[in-house]
């Protein structure tokens, strides 16, 4: 599967931006969409998901905004590393649990 080309935030607004006024232009806003996905570069689908992206992030359209899932990828890499350090530190309890019995059963 090919990976498509990034964009830069500056592209991607720009293209939203575009769609956003371009709305009377057109019968609907996926043709909308059609059109300047072709003179930017990308794919319909692509500049679809930006434009409900932006809908989100706008509050005209329910669900998470751009900077509410940028928090929650951070906060699930903090879990993963908590949970990792958690691990670590029970093998190392347990260990040293285990050295300590068998210390004081050599005595």
């Amino acid at each position: 599967m090919r990976k498509s080309p990034k964009f830069s935030p500056e592209v991607m607004d720009r293209a939203v931006r575009m769609v956003f006024d371009a709305k009377d232009q057109y019968p609907s806003q996926w043709a909308a969409i059609q059109s300047i996905a072709g003179k930017i570069g990308c794919t319909s689908e692509t500049l679809r998901k930006w434009v409900r992206q932006g809908e989100r992030d706008s509050g005209a359209r329910p669900g998470p905004t751009t900077a509410e899932q940028e928090r929650i990828k951070e906060l699930e890499r903090e879990v993963r590393e908590l949970r990792k350090t958690n691990e670590i530190l029970k093998l190392a309890s347990a260990y040293f649990a285990q050295a300590e019995l068998d210390r004081q059963f050599k005595k």
